[in-house]
């Protein structure tokens, strides 16, 4: 009996402190929130551009009365765009933002923990490198896209408010602003633009900012930029050609992806007769090269940070 006991209390033990075990989902979740605390200008920076749009959005709702005046002097193409124009800036600058924030974070996603050497805490944590790369990808592809959309949609939402209560004021009805403005529609066409166009295209050129932080001891910026001008050079002199400085020019800024604009003037996706075509973006040749690229580029910066210690 007293044997038993002591079996049943060993048992006991063993399981009290037996480490618990941690699902990846559950880590990587964490691993993301991490990078959101350590670098906030992933959502500070969108923040901070829209307020200053919106400070200057303000000053122009003066002239609101009498622009929306001198609308029915105009044909109805023209009066979409002088509707759209202020929305459309606020979608540009977003995008903007989007691409801004992603290149500077990924040439710092893993240098900057090998120069203050938290590296060192890092892995001493039950976190594997590829969580940890994947997490840090993910902030350029998804969740940064979605921050600035987001913001982009409330951004649009308080200029239609703000539009509306000064026609109001006016004496004028604010019924046409809405018709032309779906508001709800053009949140997701921005969401979808920014997601296809400035996060999922450019991914070969975040997996490569990606793997030179995970490489350079300094200078991280010329080493990601250097190979690039380097090669664009011998093939202008070789071949008397740029197509490399265009491809990476065109992914960089959304250029050459597979296009869904009802027409082609419709550079920001205001129109409601955009067509959101997900499968033919995510099937096309351009994009499946893309990913692969990506893909190798990623499985280097996760080995480079297996191997690679503090600066």
């Amino acid at each position: 009996m007293n044997t038993q006991s002591n079996t049943m209390a060993e048992s006991f033990e063993t399981q009290k402190t037996a480490p618990a075990t941690i699902s990846a989902t559950r880590t990587f979740y964490w691993s993301v929130r991490r990078e959101l605390w350590e670098n906030r200008s992933i959502y500070l920076a969108p923040l901070g551009v829209g307020g200053v749009f919106l400070f200057g959005f303000l000053l122009s709702l003066v002239r609101l009365p009498g622009k929306m005046r001198g609308l029915s002097a105009l044909d109805p193409v023209q009066q979409h765009k002088s509707i759209v124009s202020h929305y459309e800036l606020a979608g540009g600058l977003m995008m903007i933002t989007t691409l801004l924030v992603a290149v500077f974070y990924c040439l710092d996603a893993l240098h900057g923990e090998r120069r203050d050497r938290s590296i060192l805490f890092w892995k001493s944590l039950p976190v594997s490198d590829l969580i940890t790369v994947l997490a840090k990808a993910s902030i350029p592809l998804f969740i940064l896209p979605v921050i600035t959309s987001v913001i982009g949609a409330a951004l649009h939402l308080i200029m239609l408010l703000l539009s509306s209560a000064v026609l109001l004021g006016s004496g004028m009805s604010a019924a046409a602003l809405w018709t032309r403005l779906p508001w709800f529609q053009m949140s997701l066409l921005l969401l979808y633009h920014i997601l296809t166009a400035h996060a999922l295209w450019p991914a070969p050129v975040y997996g490569w900012l990606l793997l030179v932080s995970g490489w350079a001891r300094r200078a991280a910026v010329l080493w990601a930029v250097l190979p690039v001008v380097a090669i664009a050079g011998v093939e202008g002199i070789a071949f008397r050609t740029s197509h490399f400085a265009h491809m990476v020019g065109g992914r960089m800024i959304g250029v050459g992806a597979p296009s869904n604009a009802h027409t082609p003037d419709d550079i920001f996706p205001t129109n409601p007769m955009t067509h959101v075509t997900p499968g033919m973006f995510l099937g096309s040749p351009g994009m499946l090269i893309g990913f692969t690229v990506f893909a190798a580029f990623l499985a280097v910066a996760i080995r480079l940070r297996r191997y690679e210690g503090p600066i």
